[in-house]
């Protein structure tokens, strides 16, 4: 009885540390390194009512202002092929956690940042 009560209490002190640090090796977005990394995005994404072609038609979404979890989401389940656009998934797969945490703090939540940027 005591053994498995040891178990337990083991099993749940592990699964809080390494829950503890998987937080604190979180990625964290930063926007201002992310200028650097938008020229793969707004070609599509910065041109309203844009449509690509290949490999059907598809309506690209606005990207600025959506939520920067959502992005980041996003762009993950294309790198790991949970979405299926062909060229979201190229990019995505030459982009780190990195890369999709500054992407996604740069465009997510902050319409203006972005709009700014397409006109530099």
């Amino acid at each position: 009885m005591k053994s498995s009560a040891f178990a337990a209490s083991v099993l749940v002190a592990s699964s809080l540390t390494s829950t503890s640090l998987l937080a604190a090796d979180a990625v964290q977005g930063n926007a201002e390194a992310a200028r650097n990394k938008t020229s793969m995005c707004i070609g599509c994404h910065g041109i309203p009512g844009y449509k690509a072609s290949f490999p059907t038609v598809y309506s690209v979404p606005m990207i600025s202002g959506q939520s920067p979890k959502y992005i980041e989401n996003s762009l993950m389940a294309y790198k790991k092929g949970e979405r299926s656009h062909p060229t979201m998934r190229g990019i995505a797969a030459s982009l780190s956690d990195q890369d999709m945490a500054d992407l996604a703090a740069y465009y997510g939540g902050n319409a203006s940042t972005a709009a700014a940027a397409a006109t530099k």
